[in-house]
Protein backbone atom coordinates (compact mmCIF):
# COMPACT_ATOMS: atom_id res chain seq x y z
CA UNK A 1 0.00 0.00 0.00
CA UNK A 2 1.41 3.26 -1.30
CA UNK A 3 0.80 5.83 2.01
CA UNK A 4 3.48 8.54 1.65
CA UNK A 5 5.33 9.75 -1.03
CA UNK A 6 8.23 12.60 -1.54
CA UNK A 7 9.15 14.22 -4.62
CA UNK A 8 9.30 16.37 -7.44
CA UNK A 9 6.03 17.78 -9.03
CA UNK A 10 6.31 17.20 -12.61
CA UNK A 11 3.30 18.63 -13.68
CA UNK A 12 -0.15 19.79 -12.68
CA UNK A 13 -3.87 18.98 -13.37
CA UNK A 14 -7.21 20.80 -12.02
CA UNK A 15 -7.77 17.96 -9.83
CA UNK A 16 -4.08 16.35 -9.62
CA UNK A 17 -0.29 16.13 -9.46
CA UNK A 18 1.47 14.10 -11.17
CA UNK A 19 4.93 13.55 -8.76
CA UNK A 20 7.86 11.99 -9.76
CA UNK A 21 10.17 10.36 -7.16
CA UNK A 22 12.72 7.91 -8.05
CA UNK A 23 12.03 8.22 -11.57
CA UNK A 24 8.01 7.37 -11.23
CA UNK A 25 5.32 9.85 -11.73
CA UNK A 26 2.62 9.27 -9.45
CA UNK A 27 -0.90 10.79 -10.20
CA UNK A 28 -2.05 11.89 -7.31
CA UNK A 29 -5.98 13.86 -6.77
CA UNK A 30 -5.92 16.61 -4.09
CA UNK A 31 -8.52 18.71 -2.42
CA UNK A 32 -8.40 21.97 -4.03
CA UNK A 33 -6.85 23.63 -0.76
CA UNK A 34 -4.10 20.98 -0.85
CA UNK A 35 -3.37 21.57 -4.41
CA UNK A 36 -2.88 24.85 -4.76
CA UNK A 37 0.04 24.71 -2.25
CA UNK A 38 1.98 23.11 -5.13
CA UNK A 39 3.85 24.57 -8.44
CA UNK A 40 5.31 22.90 -11.54
CA UNK A 41 8.60 22.11 -10.95
CA UNK A 42 8.83 21.97 -6.58
CA UNK A 43 11.04 20.22 -5.30
CA UNK A 44 10.49 17.85 -1.92
CA UNK A 45 7.16 18.13 -2.03
CA UNK A 46 5.22 15.82 0.54
CA UNK A 47 1.62 13.80 0.43
CA UNK A 48 -0.07 11.35 2.27
CA UNK A 49 -1.80 9.24 0.30
CA UNK A 50 -4.34 6.04 0.09
CA UNK A 51 -4.51 3.86 -2.96
CA UNK A 52 -7.69 2.99 -3.88
CA UNK A 53 -9.03 0.28 -6.50
CA UNK A 54 -11.56 0.85 -8.52
CA UNK A 55 -14.12 -1.16 -10.20
CA UNK A 56 -12.37 -1.54 -13.58
CA UNK A 57 -9.69 -2.41 -11.69
CA UNK A 58 -7.66 1.30 -12.15
CA UNK A 59 -5.70 2.36 -9.16
CA UNK A 60 -5.97 5.81 -8.21
CA UNK A 61 -4.24 8.11 -5.49
CA UNK A 62 -6.01 9.93 -2.85
CA UNK A 63 -3.15 12.65 -1.43
CA UNK A 64 -3.95 13.95 1.89
CA UNK A 65 -2.35 16.78 4.07
CA UNK A 66 -1.42 14.64 7.13
CA UNK A 67 -1.04 11.01 8.58
CA UNK A 68 -4.17 12.37 11.05
CA UNK A 69 -5.86 13.13 7.57
CA UNK A 70 -4.99 9.76 6.63
CA UNK A 71 -6.65 7.82 9.07
CA UNK A 72 -9.76 9.91 8.90
CA UNK A 73 -9.62 9.85 5.19
CA UNK A 74 -9.74 6.33 5.85
CA UNK A 75 -12.71 6.33 8.42
CA UNK A 76 -14.97 8.60 5.99
CA UNK A 77 -14.51 5.42 2.70
CA UNK A 78 -16.14 3.34 5.86
CA UNK A 79 -19.38 4.65 5.43
CA UNK A 80 -21.18 3.67 2.79
CA UNK A 81 -22.05 6.21 -0.03
CA UNK A 82 -18.65 8.22 0.08
CA UNK A 83 -16.22 7.66 -2.42
CA UNK A 84 -13.02 8.37 -2.64
CA UNK A 85 -13.34 11.59 -3.62
CA UNK A 86 -15.53 13.18 -1.13
CA UNK A 87 -13.53 10.89 1.91
CA UNK A 88 -10.67 13.01 0.45
CA UNK A 89 -12.26 16.12 1.12
CA UNK A 90 -13.97 15.46 4.03
CA UNK A 91 -10.67 14.67 5.48
CA UNK A 92 -8.73 17.98 4.27
CA UNK A 93 -11.52 20.29 5.28
CA UNK A 94 -9.80 21.08 8.89
CA UNK A 95 -7.76 19.57 11.95
CA UNK A 96 -9.31 16.52 12.92
CA UNK A 97 -10.06 17.21 16.24
CA UNK A 98 -12.61 19.97 14.59
CA UNK A 99 -14.49 17.54 12.61
CA UNK A 100 -14.85 15.41 15.28
CA UNK A 101 -16.49 18.17 17.42
CA UNK A 102 -18.29 18.73 14.64
CA UNK A 103 -19.50 15.70 14.08
CA UNK A 104 -19.99 14.82 17.74
CA UNK A 105 -22.15 18.52 17.94
CA UNK A 106 -23.95 17.44 14.97
CA UNK A 107 -23.30 20.28 13.00
CA UNK A 108 -24.49 19.94 9.32
CA UNK A 109 -23.18 23.63 8.45
CA UNK A 110 -19.38 22.41 9.06
CA UNK A 111 -19.81 20.35 6.44
CA UNK A 112 -21.89 22.51 3.90
CA UNK A 113 -20.53 23.34 0.20
CA UNK A 114 -18.80 20.19 -0.82
CA UNK A 115 -19.53 19.19 -3.69
CA UNK A 116 -21.60 15.81 -4.47
CA UNK A 117 -22.62 15.95 -0.89
CA UNK A 118 -25.48 16.62 0.19
CA UNK A 119 -27.65 17.72 3.35
CA UNK A 120 -28.63 13.75 3.58
CA UNK A 121 -25.53 12.63 3.09
CA UNK A 122 -23.98 14.78 5.46
CA UNK A 123 -26.52 13.97 8.13
CA UNK A 124 -25.57 9.97 7.64
CA UNK A 125 -22.03 10.62 7.44
CA UNK A 126 -22.43 12.01 11.39
CA UNK A 127 -25.16 9.73 12.48
CA UNK A 128 -22.61 6.55 11.56
CA UNK A 129 -19.61 8.35 12.86
CA UNK A 130 -20.82 9.30 16.20
CA UNK A 131 -19.09 8.21 19.02
CA UNK A 132 -16.37 6.41 16.13
CA UNK A 133 -13.77 9.12 15.90
CA UNK A 134 -12.70 8.60 19.45
CA UNK A 135 -8.73 7.95 18.06
CA UNK A 136 -8.58 11.83 17.45
CA UNK A 137 -9.39 12.79 21.37
CA UNK A 138 -6.65 13.37 23.07
CA UNK A 139 -4.99 10.96 25.54
CA UNK A 140 -7.25 10.81 29.01
CA UNK A 141 -6.14 10.87 32.29
CA UNK A 142 -6.25 7.73 34.49
CA UNK A 143 -8.57 9.19 36.53
CA UNK A 144 -11.26 9.79 33.67
CA UNK A 145 -10.50 6.09 32.63
CA UNK A 146 -11.43 5.11 36.13
CA UNK A 147 -14.23 7.21 36.53
CA UNK A 148 -15.73 5.74 33.00
CA UNK A 149 -14.86 2.08 34.32
CA UNK A 150 -16.95 2.38 37.19
CA UNK A 151 -19.65 4.28 35.34
CA UNK A 152 -19.36 0.88 32.68
CA UNK A 153 -20.10 -1.37 35.96
CA UNK A 154 -23.57 0.88 36.64
CA UNK A 155 -22.34 3.53 38.81
CA UNK A 156 -23.36 6.89 38.65
CA UNK A 157 -20.34 9.62 37.66
CA UNK A 158 -21.26 11.69 40.79
CA UNK A 159 -20.75 8.47 42.88
CA UNK A 160 -17.39 6.81 41.01
CA UNK A 161 -15.59 10.60 41.65
CA UNK A 162 -16.91 10.25 44.75
CA UNK A 163 -15.41 7.10 45.50
CA UNK A 164 -11.89 7.55 43.96
CA UNK A 165 -12.18 10.64 45.57
CA UNK A 166 -11.46 8.55 48.75
CA UNK A 167 -8.41 6.45 47.59
CA UNK A 168 -5.11 6.41 49.00
CA UNK A 169 -3.28 9.14 46.42
CA UNK A 170 -0.54 6.81 46.67
CA UNK A 171 -2.19 4.29 44.82
CA UNK A 172 -1.68 5.39 41.21
CA UNK A 173 -1.91 1.88 39.39
CA UNK A 174 -5.41 2.17 37.71
CA UNK A 175 -6.69 -0.98 38.33
CA UNK A 176 -6.18 -0.41 42.05
CA UNK A 177 -7.71 2.76 42.23
CA UNK A 178 -10.76 1.15 40.33
CA UNK A 179 -10.47 -1.86 42.79
CA UNK A 180 -10.15 0.87 46.13
CA UNK A 181 -13.04 2.59 44.74
CA UNK A 182 -15.16 -0.50 44.27
CA UNK A 183 -14.62 -1.15 48.17
CA UNK A 184 -15.78 2.10 49.11
CA UNK A 185 -19.00 1.52 46.99
CA UNK A 186 -19.55 -1.98 47.97
CA UNK A 187 -20.16 -0.64 51.65
CA UNK A 188 -22.78 2.01 50.67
Amino acid sequence: MISHIKGRVLCKGSEYIILETNGVGYKVFLPAAQLSQFTEGQEGAEIFCALQVRKDETLELYGLPSFEALKLFEVFRDVSGIGPKAAMVLASLGKPEDIRKAIAARNTGFFRGIKGIGEKKIQKVIVELTGKLVIFEGPRSSGEEAVDSLVSLGFSKADARNALSRVAPEITDLQERIKEALKFLGRR
